[in-house]
């Protein structure tokens, strides 16, 4: 499996990545990003009120200053500055008749972020998706099946539209049920599969309960995003188990745009488009950067979306950077286990700092548990954890797992918590980002 000296189901379908072109040379991508950062710096400052406000007393000196010496931007920031600039902000570096594109964030980080485009900048995020689906063997003569709504926040949009860029043969099935998708996928012979990681393992879910043979349907990749769950060993070995297809992580954001993939040669991680987009890692209660393969908070600028960028932009996402050449012989710099939670995300029981995503690591391993739910009940250091878990129907005694998966999350996270099964069909299903995790602060 995944990490181990087997090949992934799938792999053997998955293309060879395209070969690491010059871009990848370290001198040389250091160079680029000078020079796109220069650039940046130079639009804002002459035409964009948001940064021209936050860069006023900064005297930037081409091939000279560091990022380091700029502000972080943060959401807060953002969000107050659409509030008091309604509709849109700010943070417009044309005049708004130059903008062709409207998306908006989920507003799971607070209150729903509006975020436009130029097509010169949304032709940026389709060159990025280009990057993504050369890392991952993606040719023409695949058949590309885009499994979530179309709504109005960014998704896979820009997926989308960047392979039918590419000449990839694009199937969007927003609207439609589980049930119709897989039909879809059996009629066009479907390859690639874009969606969450919830999401496929719902698919899969579904395709055990109609009968539908999806470890050998015609697929052969998943591209997942959304949802830390791409790169936890036990969901990713779960789903690629399910639909016998490699599947690749990647992460972005609406206000970012994709920033990163997965590579075929090593999997549980991803590269950040560094040609792009240029990574750095901070604590998140000094801002001061951390050392190589330390985990800290994500900080992200991006150099191409001219049209609404964001430079130093603190992303709340924990990750662990490491430099250096990859086996795939790429330079990008590597986020090991991809994004491993949000900083705001953590909670803390009996002293012990926990991450959503290590609990989901530990469920995954039990093939039984068809989906979950977790309550905090949030009371200082005596915080509870109440676990909701849905068994498989075939399981025949339902308390046994319960108590086997509360042994498992006492061994490996050191807390306890209350483990309840529930009734088939009780929990609900998730499309787009699952929300599994409910954290309820006692009075």
């Amino acid at each position: 499996m995944i990490g181990m000296s087997v090949a992934p189901p799938g792999f053997s379908r998955v293309a060879p990545a395209a070969s690491a072109g010059p871009e990848y040379d370290e001198v040389a991508l250091r160079q680029v990003q000078r020079l796109k950062v220069d650039a940046l710096i130079a639009e804002v400052k002459r035409s964009n009120p948001f940064y021209q406000k936050k860069l006023a007393d900064i005297a930037w000196s081409s091939g000279v200053t560091e990022l380091s010496a700029l502000p972080f931007t943060t959401r807060r920031e953002l969000e107050a500055d659409q509030a008091a600039n309604l509709p849109y902000g700010t943070n417009l570096t044309y005049p708004i008749e130059r903008y062709s594109r409207y998306c908006q964030t989920s507003g799971t980080g607070g209150r729903p972020m509006r975020w436009l485009d130029t097509p010169d900048s949304w032709n940026w995020i389709g060159r990025c998706w280009k990057t993504i689906f050369e890392a991952g063997g993606i040719t023409v003569g695949d058949r590309l099946l885009f499994a979530f709504s179309f709504g109005p926040f960014l998704g896979f949009w820009g997926a989308f539209e960047g392979s039918v860029a590419q000449g990839y043969l694009s199937i969007p099935s927003g609207g439609m049920s589980t049930t119709a998708r897989l039909k879809m996928i059996q009629d066009n012979q479907v390859t690639v599969v874009l969606c969450t990681p919830t999401y496929a393992m719902r698919i899969a879910e579904v395709a055990r309960e109609e009968g539908f043979d999806l470890a050998g349907s015609s697929v052969k990749a998943l591209f997942v995003a959304g949802e830390p769950g791409g790169s936890i060993p036990e969901t990713k070995r779960a789903i690629q188990t399910a639909w016998d297809a490699r599947m690749f992580d990647h992460s972005g954001m609406t206000e970012l745009g994709p920033m990163s993939f997965e590579c075929i040669e090593a999997p549980l991680g991803l590269h950040v488009i560094e040609t792009e987009f240029i990574a750095e890692v901070v604590d998140p209660q000094t801002g001061r950067a951390v050392a190589d393969g330390q985990i800290g908070e994500l900080i992200v600028t991006n150099l191409g979306r001219l049209g609404s960028p964001l430079i130093r932009y603190r992303t709340g996402d924990q990750v662990r950077m490491k430099r250096g050449q990859c086996q795939c012989g790429r330079c990008f710099a590597r986020l090991d286990g991809g994004i491993l939670g949000r900083v705001d995300d953590m909670f803390i029981v009996r002293g012990n700092n926990v991450f959503p995503t290590a609990v989901e690591a530990v469920i995954r391993r039990f093939k039984e548990v068809t989906e979950f739910r977790v309550t905090i009940l949030e009371d200082g250091a005596l915080s509870q954890v109440r676990l909701e878990i849905e068994p498989d129907r075939q399981v025949i005694d339902s308390e046994d797992l319960c108590r086997r998966i509360g042994q498992a999350l006492q061994a490996t996270l050191s807390f306890r918590a209350d483990v309840t099964p529930v009734d088939a069909g009780t929990l609900p299903r998730f499309e787009m980002k699952a929300k599994r995790f409910n954290r309820v602060r006692k009075n």
